[in-house]
């Protein structure tokens, strides 16, 4: 999965290590490029400026924290990243915080694919996800 002619390059955030992991790996599978990976708000902020992915894909729910509060700040920040949310609840439990956010979208972590980031970055094949 190319984005221009470079690989669409990816941050996860996520407070679970074990998700953190089987998205990573999955994504990589897909084509994605993971440069990073972060469990707190702080740490997702740092890899951001760091790495400037293309893409955030940010946990709604970070522990104590809120990943919009996160896609807020990312998206304000100096490294402006695309935001793409995802959380194991449904989108209906969230749907006006979703609109009322500067994220691109969500995709539940049971859908969470290449093809899924792609179709909300308008760069997907034209399929739902």
């Amino acid at each position: 999965m190319n984005y221009g002619s470079q690989p669409l390059r990816c941050v996860i955030v996520d407070d679970n290590a074990a998700f953190l992991e089987v998205a990573a790996n999955m994504l990589g599978r897909d084509g994605l490029t993971v440069v990073g990976m972060a469990s707190s708000s702080a740490e997702a902020l740092r890899r951001v400026a760091q790495l400037r992915p293309d893409v955030a894909v940010v946990d709604i729910d970070l522990g104590g924290e809120s990943g919009f509060d996160l896609a807020q700040r990312l998206a304000d920040g100096p490294a402006v990243s695309s935001v793409i949310m995802t959380s194991t609840h449904s989108e209906q439990d969230f749907t006006d915080l979703i609109a009322a956010s500067p994220a691109l979208g969500f995709v539940p972590k049971v859908e969470l694919s290449a093809e899924a980031v792609l179709h909300l970055l308008g760069r997907g094949n034209g399929s739902s996800p």
